[in-house]
């Protein structure tokens, strides 16, 4: 499609105010325009993701200046390019993290946070992959620093995020371990090469990690719970380990906390976010993952894991299932386009 050829106006999701599902609408709005190093990407597919569910529920706002339409990640055809971009072409099928406006028909991508739609990944699927492969890629490989031979614990196996992690870290060559909340997810996470998965509602997940590690514990840990598993993660932990955090989904105070085991085993207790980071900072994640891991994902080694797909018009349906938690991987808003 021409520049030239670009409608004017577009269907995208806003929140009327903040709450819960009920809050999700549908409305028509002008066509966004690229700026300087920014490229127009004809939307696809849309992750649908936790942070859009905080920002809904008015905990996870847009950084100023951003767009308030949610939406963090998108897949589709590059349709008009900014100034300066000169590292992709009008018509480039790309996937892409952007900061807000995934929730579109049309949103605006900074060019040097595109990657390439891969050749074994369908280009709605790979709608799904920007989020959690440069969130997972971020913190497990870079700040987590998980080597060739060691252990890592993931939870939340069999959600998007966990379902990047299991095989990110196999890919590295580690020994993967998951935790997930019923049979069925567990299986899910051992069919995608996790080496074993603890249901957390049948076993404490820090008695089961010693029990498998024979007492030494897991090099890395990739946490989204947050304070309710804090105490358990730091016994989960070998010596020299590295727990990183990248969300809060279970508080984030602790009461009571003994830190004698962070300094008896000299732990690492980091973690990040990703929608506040500079764009030199994802550009360099998105450098990482097509030399290390967009390879994997052209071979089919590693895999996208698409859980279920929602038209625009259903967004709400689709945020109803991700609240749930019944699903095995991604949740996807299609456009149609």
């Amino acid at each position: 499609m021409a520049t030239t050829d670009l409608p004017g106006s577009m269907r995208q999701i806003r929140y009327a105010g903040s709450g819960g599902p009920e809050v999700i609408s549908l409305e028509t709005a002008p066509v966004p325009s690229p700026g300087p190093g920014q490229v127009l990407i004809e939307v696809v597919a849309a992750g649908v993701n936790r942070p859009d569910v905080a920002q809904r529920s008015g905990v996870y706002p847009p950084p100023p200046g951003a767009t308030e339409i949610p939406g963090l990640e998108v897949a589709g055809r590059v349709v008009a390019l900014g100034s300066g971009v000169d590292n992709l072409t009008e018509g480039d099928e790309v996937c892409a993290l952007v900061i807000s406006g995934g929730y579109a028909e049309y949103a605006v991508a900074e060019a040097a946070h595109c990657l390439p739609r891969p050749k074994a990944v369908a280009l709605v699927d790979a709608g799904g992959l920007p989020e959690t492969f440069f969130t997972v890629y971020s913190n497990v490989v870079q700040r987590g620093r998980l080597a060739r031979g060691e252990s890592f614990l993931v939870h939340g196996g069999s959600s998007g995020i966990g379902a990047t992690a299991i095989q990110i870290a196999k890919h590295v060559g580690a020994r993967v371990f998951a935790t997930a909340g019923s049979a069925e997810k567990c299986r899910f996470c051992e069919d995608l090469g996790a080496d074993a998965a603890i249901d957390y509602k049948q076993a404490d997940f820090a008695e089961e990690v010693k029990r498998l590690t024979e007492g030494r514990g897991v090099d890395v840990i990739l946490d989204m719970i947050g304070a309710s598993y804090l105490a358990r993660n730091l016994k989960s932990l070998a010596p020299d380990g590295r727990l990183v955090m990248i969300a809060l989904m279970g508080g984030y105070k602790v009461d009571g906390l003994n830190i004698t085991p962070i300094m008896r085993n000299r732990l690492t207790f980091t973690g990040s976010t990703l929608r506040p980071r500079t764009k030199a900072d994802k550009a360099a994640i998105a450098d990482g993952l097509r030399r290390d891991i967009w390879p994997e994902l052209e071979a089919g080694r590693i895999r996208s894991v698409t859980h279920a797909t929602f038209p625009l018009e259903r967004a709400r349906e689709a945020h109803e299932l991700m609240e749930s938690s019944a699903h095995l991987g991604k949740i996807l808003l299609t456009t149609g386009r």
